[in-house]
């Protein structure tokens, strides 16, 4: 990312290493998925910084940012998150999560509504009908079938980073989320994206999740997988742009 700067949050002994670029009076915080760090935002950042200040976060396990002692479930993941909204008197950012970071953003803006009053879920997780790691990893396997290889290089090096033990531990917690149940408590104005060939997220999957959410949106990228973001991150910036400046912070 231009100009990005490495920085480390720390709360209630968790340790979370996060990066800042653009120079926006929008703030936008980009929350990645399982397996995955900061750097699958990178070029998504780059799309968003000329327009906003971003904040892409390392998860507690993940990318740079330490393995805890415990796998936090997504509950307190989502607190994790607010607390770093709060203690970085970010007003009203657009929380943006993808994959399993769609469910830590639910949690932040269920358990503390005054965080964000604009979220964008990519990919969100996880599908009702398949919640078990088997039918998980075979829709993943899926997915990546034939993807672009600037997509798999990324993810082999960021999965390889967080390790398989650690991975496991923190599926586990994904799948005990029944994020389903929280999304009718949502009240923050809600972008839905999904890519147009995703088998993580079935188009049924993303039409409940925009459904059951009060007011929410729900977009396709065309010709785009899971990884929606990564091949080509125009697309989704403009989404999440055009987002943030129909649905201004109320004041």
């Amino acid at each position: 990312m231009g100009g990005e700067q490495d920085l480390e949050f720390r709360w209630r002994g968790t340790r979370m290493v996060y990066t800042r670029s653009g120079e926006g009076s929008d703030a936008i915080v980009l929350v990645h998925g399982i397996g995955m760090g900061h750097r699958v935002f990178r070029e998504l950042a780059e799309a968003l910084d000329p327009h906003a200040t971003v904040y892409a976060i390392d998860l507690p396990g993940f990318g740079d940012s330490p393995e805890p002692e415990t796998a936090h479930s997504m509950g307190e993941t989502g607190e994790l998150l607010a607390a770093f909204v709060s203690a970085l008197g970010l007003a009203d950012p657009v929380l943006v999560g993808h994959s399993m970071g769609t469910e830590v953003v639910v949690e932040a803006v269920v358990r503390h509504p005054e965080c964000s009053d604009r979220i964008v879920l990519i990919a969100p997780t996880v599908n009702r009908a398949e919640r078990t790691a088997g039918r998980q990893a075979l829709r993943m396997m899926q997915d990546l079938w034939g993807e672009h290889p600037k997509v798999l290089a990324l993810g082999i090096v960021q999965y390889a980073k967080a390790g398989p033990r650690w991975f496991v531990r923190k599926l586990r917690t994904m799948l005990e989320h029944r994020v389903e149940e929280r999304y009718p408590l949502v009240r923050a104005r809600t972008l839905v994206i999904r890519g147009e060939t995703d088998r993580v997220v079935p188009r049924e999957w993303a039409r409940f999740v925009a459904a059951s959410i009060p007011g929410a949106e729900l977009r396709e990228v065309p010709e785009r997988g899971h990884e929606a973001m990564i091949r080509s991150a125009v697309p989704v910036a403009e989404m999440i742009l055009e987002f943030a400046r129909e649905n201004l912070p109320r004041r």
